[in-house]
């Protein structure tokens, strides 16, 4: 049963979107600073460094269905969802400050680096998937479910792209800006502060309509159970075939992103100032993305949508190396050849989040078809499973660049402008050839998702009529007896 009816009012989705905000910081700071924070500022070995995020990306993907299921279990006056948002933040926060400043001052030790980006990676999960959770409990709604995410989108991707654009021009600015010590621990510190009041202040912008006793009370939390639990959710057929269209969606974005700074130095040969656009290009994809969604759901459905997205995002992305195979592209490296690379890639990237979006709302709809299967609703574990296989995938994609890399015989300490012409051809054979190849993966898979829109409002109508008769056979609670706990009091559940 959903909190709201009809159209959501602009100041959820504006704060359901803010609560994104903490993702976008996180993932920007693993995805682009990280590595060279700890590799050539505090001189840790790069492939230490990587195995240790590497091994904290596969213990948070185990982690996450677990702490999914504990967010479908818990049960207060502020809901299921809304003490975790509450109380992991600020862990959260100390966790990032900690990760860009080490307590000794120095490079810490490897296990000390796995222990601190685990901390990091579940402490934002505690925070990530109950908040993505709390969206199909806000609305049934079809298209209103799809806003909500898109928000979240903008949201994630304003986080990220900022503190990249602060990194750059406030934090750590200049050529040698990147190698000083001190621009990182402000990185730390603001990038603290603004996850913890994004996700704070999302969750008090929300309280007002999900702060309210879940309408069951769950059985109590144990291993076994949850494991089984989690095992009977991913068992439902639209959430399998949703997981084998996201598992190659989510490789083909992990091979994407790693690869973005290769393509973009030896294929393009980007210049420094040509690269500050960068950043703004895929700011722009985001708001195209925001744009067009809605649209498209109502013309194509999500499934559609999100295949759609998939398979003509990354042909139109492929088009500018085809033309440099065929010999008809500008000179790489001059603007001509910029501007003309970065279009391509405004509309490529677009509709490539398009359809990550698409899919993540995708979910949504699964929750009821469980619920009416089972008679339990499981928000928790079914984004946690998307955590789960997005994580996986990504690290996986990662993987794939390095072979392609290593196949392409791309030379250490290679020069813009100085790379073979053979093994740029190459490297755009192989990473052109994989990156269609998922595409067309997990556009066939996406597809074929089973849950139509007409299908969704008529499950979602019969489940009414169900807690209708529910609630008229319910036996009527004797006169005086206690009903209600004290608001906000956790009730246990053994």
């Amino acid at each position: 049963m959903s909190f709201t009816e009809g159209r959501l009012p602009m100041r959820i989705k504006l704060v359901q979107g803010f609560g994104a905000v903490a993702f976008g910081v996180k993932d920007n700071g693993f995805s682009f600073f990280l590595l060279i924070f700890y590799n050539q500022v505090l001189g840790m070995d790069a492939g230490l460094v990587s195995l240790a995020l590497l091994i904290a990306l596969l213990v948070d993907a185990v982690v996450d269905p677990i702490l999914g299921n504990l967010s479908d279990r818990t049960y207060t006056r502020w809901g299921r969802r809304l003490p975790w948002l509450y109380a992991a933040p600020i862990p959260l926060a100390f966790a990032w400050i900690m990760l860009w400043s080490p307590p000794t001052g120095e490079a810490p030790s490897f296990a000390g680096l796995v222990g601190i980006a685990i901390a990091v990676r579940v402490l934002l999960s505690a925070c990530e998937v109950p908040s993505a959770s709390l969206v199909p409990e806000i609305t049934a709604d079809y298209d209103e479910r799809t806003t909500l995410f898109r928000y979240r989108a903008l949201g994630g991707w304003i986080g990220g792209l900022g503190m990249m654009i602060l990194a750059y021009t406030v934090f750590m600015p200049g050529p040698e800006g990147l190698l000083q010590r001190e621009g990182y621990l402000v990185f730390g510190i603001f990038g603290a502060v603004l996850m913890a009041a994004s996700v704070i202040g999302s969750a008090a912008g929300q309280h007002s309509i999900v702060a309210r006793l879940p309408a069951t009370r769950p059985a109590p939390f144990t291993i076994r159970g949850a494991f089984h639990e989690i095992t009977e959710a991913f068992s439902e057929r639209a959430f399998l075939i949703f997981a084998a269209g996201g598992l190659a969606a989510y490789v083909h974005q992990g091979l994407n992103f790693s690869m973005t700074n290769y393509i973009n130095l030896f294929v393009w040969q980007l210049t420094s100032a040509q690269l500050m656009f960068f950043p703004l290009v895929l700011f722009g994809s985001v708001l195209v993305m925001f744009v067009v969604i809605a649209p498209l759901h109502r013309k194509l459905g999500k499934a559609g949508s999100a295949a759609m997205g998939m398979i003509v995002g990354t042909a139109i992305g492929m088009i500018p190396f085809v033309l440099l195979l065929a010999g008809l592209w500008p000179q790489p490296g001059s603007n001509l050849s910029a501007a003309l690379f970065y279009a391509f890639a405004l509309v490529a990237t677009a509709l490539g989040i398009l359809s990550l979006v698409s899919a993540t709302s995708m979910i949504a709809e699964i929750v009821e078809a469980f619920e009416e299967r089972t008679g339990r609703r499981a928000e928790g574990s079914f984004y946690s499973g998307n955590w789960l296989v997005q994580k996986c995938a990504t690290g996986a994609g990662i993987f794939v660049s390095g072979q392609i890399i290593a196949l392409s015989q791309l030379p250490t300490n290679a020069q813009p402008g100085e790379v073979p012409l053979a093994v740029v051809e190459h490297l755009v054979i192989c990473y052109g050839g994989a990156m269609l190849l998922l595409a067309a993966i997990s556009a066939w898979w996406l597809a074929r998702f089973p849950i139509s829109r007409a299908e969704h409002e008529a499950r979602v109508a019969r489940l009414a009529e169900r807690r209708a008769r529910d609630r008229r056979n319910a036996p009527t609670p004797a006169s005086g007896t206690a009903t209600a706990e004290p608001e906000g009091v956790a009730v246990p559940n053994n």
